[in-house]
């Protein structure tokens, strides 16, 4: 595993990260995709599929109508399944030399399906695809047979109504009564990172964050002229000119001394089109990237200098301060274990307890940027989130930690609220950010080469 690590390591780190960091080229991304996954699948599938005492997991879809838990198993030059692609892993429970730690992955389609699925139909010999696909099931004698359908998880509810009549009609009775919910199998592959992937991961966040930065500065603002909605397009067009791909359309807007109250919606639905950013205003900008299948999440502060001034009014770099508070009160909850909805009523507590207004709604990331895995509230669910919310948390999983706090500003006769959002990763003892975290506003214009404290 240490030699896939560094092979994946050496080729993000070819190009050279100066001021804006350097894309790989396509072909060195897909050859980078590929070993994640091959890695994935050898070093972390054969335990996930043992603690969830699943023998074999089947994952099936038509072209263009992907299972989310597929997409995650294509080879990066796929961007769809095939026609009707089946993927069967199975559990023999003994290493070979032909499985990965006991771990057999067979693709019942046309195709190899990358290296990791190797073709097992030949339509020659056996015309019937769901009929071959049984045959494998009478060969290996699954105890439990694991599909994904969910009440509860989009992500791990990925088998169409259709595909699964199909599949059951196909097989004998004995076998239709194996089959089982792999709803669990799939929220843990999808939320597991592995070494090889945190080994990416920072960099990926790093390039996510130069170009926030980036953004927010004289490069891309003029105060008086650029409006929130001119904002949002030149990231939307700078993610496109460095041929990356962003997984939701920013949103900037701004606070001020003025008479708007905050409102949540039109901070991030409804905001005016064209508000112009003005000196003395906050911007808040939040932004993400997908980038070698892994996404990023990340909100943002700056502040626009008034004539004169070459620092942030202290009482708003308090407020941040407040927020980076809260966020070490939330994350210093986080235990292999607790459920969302735990740490949520923990934290909340504590910060209220130290004159902290919270609000927390932090998600997984990953493969999705809204990813499955533990929810830790929602802006509109501060009193816990039912199902996902009792999901516990398990160790190598990584989050947005996503929350805001409300700071009263005298000098603006108003509530200020800091919305903070940084890509963090837990190990199963402690949360460590990324790529670092905001703990002082970002200004416009730069002064003295500013730099985030991250």
């Amino acid at each position: 595993m240490n030699r896939i690590i560094l092979i994946i390591s050496l080729l993000v780190m070819q190009t050279s990260f100066a001021d804006t960091p350097k894309i790989l080229p396509l072909k060195t991304q897909a050859a980078v995709i590929d070993r994640l996954l091959e890695d994935k699948v050898q070093t972390v599938l054969p335990q996930l599929m043992r603690d969830n005492n699943i023998d074999m997991w089947i994952v099936m879809a038509r072209e263009y109508n992907e299972d989310p838990v597929i997409r995650t198993m294509l080879p990066a030059i796929w961007h769809a399944a095939r026609r009707r692609t089946i993927l069967v892993m199975y559990d023999s429970g003994e290493s070979n030399s032909t499985a990965a730690a006991g771990i057999e992955t067979m693709a019942v389609a046309r195709y190899d399906v990358g290296s990791v699925f190797k073709k097992s139909w030949d339509k020659a010999q056996q015309p019937d695809q769901w009929a071959r696909l049984a045959e494998i099931i009478e060969e290996k004698q699954p105890n439990k047979i694991g599909l994904n359908f969910s009440n509860h998880f989009g992500q791990a509810d990925g088998v169409t109504h259709s595909e699964f009549q199909q599949f059951k009609d196909s097989l004998k009775p004995k076998w239709q009564n194996r089959i089982v919910s792999a709803e669990k199998l799939a929220v843990a592959w999808l939320e597991t990172r592995t070494p090889a992937e945190m080994a990416v991961y920072p960099q990926i966040v790093n390039i996510a964050h130069t170009l926030l930065a980036e953004g927010l500065s004289e490069v891309a603002v003029q105060p008086g002229v650029t409006t929130t909605e001119d904002l949002v397009w030149w990231y939307r067009e700078k993610i496109k000119s460095l041929k990356l791909d962003t997984w939701f359309h920013p949103s900037v807007s701004v606070q001020r001394a003025d008479n708007d109250k905050f409102d949540h919606l039109r901070t991030f639905d409804k905001r005016p089109a064209e508000n112009i950013i003005q000196a003395g205003d906050l911007i808040h900008v939040d932004f993400g990237i997908t980038y070698l299948r892994l996404n990023t999440d990340t909100q943002q502060h700056a502040y626009v200098l008034k004539s004169g001034e070459k620092a942030a009014p202290d009482y708003l770099q308090q407020a941040l301060q407040n927020a980076n508070r809260l966020q070490d009160i939330f994350t210093g909850n986080f235990k292999v274990g607790r459920t969302g909805n735990e740490v949520l009523a923990m934290s909340r507590k504590q910060a209220i307890a130290e004159g902290i207004t919270p609000s927390i709604y932090t998600h997984p990331i990953g493969y999705y940027g809204h990813a499955a895995g533990t929810t830790l509230g929602m802006w509109d669910a501060q009193e816990g989130v039912p199902h996902k919310g009792d999901y516990p948390l398990h160790a190598n999983t990584a989050y947005a930690i996503e929350l805001n706090a409300s700071t009263f500003i005298e000098a603006w006769n108003k509530e200020v609220r800091i919305m903070l959002e940084e890509d963090a990763f837990f190990d199963g003892k402690s949360v460590r950010y990324i790529n670092g975290r905001q703990t002082q506003l970002l200004l416009i214009p730069r002064q003295n080469h500013q730099v985030l404290g991250q």
